[in-house]
């Protein structure tokens, strides 16, 4: 590694921006998503931090940049079109031992700002160390399109039960594992449904031990023509939590690549007119593996209800 990722708490704390255009407009921004103290000077501004002035956000020094408006800060962004006064800047900052980016010049920082996917409190930082700063933006886009912004709210609920958790269960391995069970079951998919406040009743239920822990789950999932770039983010997401996958001829390999590594895997068949697997029995499946505590994904190919008889199987579930 170039850098060390690391993460900063800047709550309130002075942070200087050198500059007044565009550029330092977005970083200041930034600066204030992590609700930052911040100070700009610049003889002009744009009028982004014009409004950020005038609505008290931000303090702005109508003025050249001197080499005393460093003292006290503790994170320092040059952000201006004049190479040299971005050095001296630069070596200011770092004689005083102050964090100090500048924009598009590796070189002059140290430290380099990333790509951020923003789901508070989880964040996620891209960074090439300053050498391909676009192939930064294109991998952040890809994480935005894939990650779910509940994950935010999830970890919000998480957080609020933190403290009984850690009560209940002595042994971190305990807590680890009714965690990674509480981020891929009933709760989450509670939480990504917009249910918070059943997603949380769930989980006290849980810690209280009045839920029905042996209660499984069963997801009906369409795997698509077989490209794997058209599954849809949420049966991604499905397929990669359950512990059993029934699935039929019709899914691609490709789509099978993606379920999750160690997830039990039942070939249920689907063939014209000779069928592996009755859909009797597979009906029956279901339901015993839910009765089991087991989360079920029943991928089919192609559209479940079209091409497959989704309706039955989810007949014969609500039935048990």
């Amino acid at each position: 590694m170039n850098y060390l990722p690391i993460f900063i708490d800047i709550k309130q704390q002075p942070c200087l921006v050198v500059g007044g255009g565009d550029i330092a407009y977005r970083k200041i921004n930034l600066l204030l998503k992590a609700d930052a103290a911040v100070t700009c000077v610049s003889k002009e501004c744009c009028d982004g931090i014009v409004q950020l002035v005038q609505s008290n956000k931000i303090t702005h020094i109508e003025k050249a940049f001197e080499a005393t408006d460093i003292n006290s800060q503790i994170l320092i962004v040059s952000a201006t079109d004049d190479s040299t006064l971005n050095a001296h800047v630069s070596e200011l900052a770092k004689s005083a031992n102050i964090p100090v980016n500048v924009v598009d010049s590796p070189a002059l920082c140290s430290f380099v700002m990333p790509s951020i996917v923003d789901r508070s409190p989880i964040v996620i930082a891209i960074s090439s160390a300053g050498k391909a700063p676009v192939l930064a933006r294109l991998i952040r886009a890809k994480l935005e399109s894939t990650i779910p912004h509940a994950y935010g709210k999830l970890a919000e609920l998480a957080g609020n039960f933190r403290d009984q958790v850690k009560a209940k269960f002595n042994n971190i391995e305990d807590r680890r594992y009714f965690w990674e069970k509480t981020f891929s079951g009933i709760v989450a998919e509670k939480v990504f449904s917009g249910k918070v406040d059943e997603a949380k009743a769930d989980l006290q239920a849980q810690l209280d031990g009045s839920s029905d822990s042996e209660v499984g789950e069963v997801y009906l999932v369409g795997g698509g023509p077989g490209d794997p770039d058209l599954l849809t983010f949420k049966a991604l997401r499905l397929m990669q939590q359950a512990d059993v996958i029934l699935y039929d001829r019709l899914v691609s390999k490709e789509v099978m690549e993606l379920v999750r590594r160690d997830a039990e895997l039942i070939y249920v068949g689907k063939e014209r007119d000779n069928h592996t697997v009755a859909q009797g029995d597979i009906n029956q499946l279901l339901v015993d593996l839910a009765k089991q505590g087991r989360r079920v994904c029943r991928l089919k190919g192609g559209d479940p209800f079209i091409f497959g008889r989704g309706g039955e199987e989810i007949e014969t579930l609500a039935e048990n």
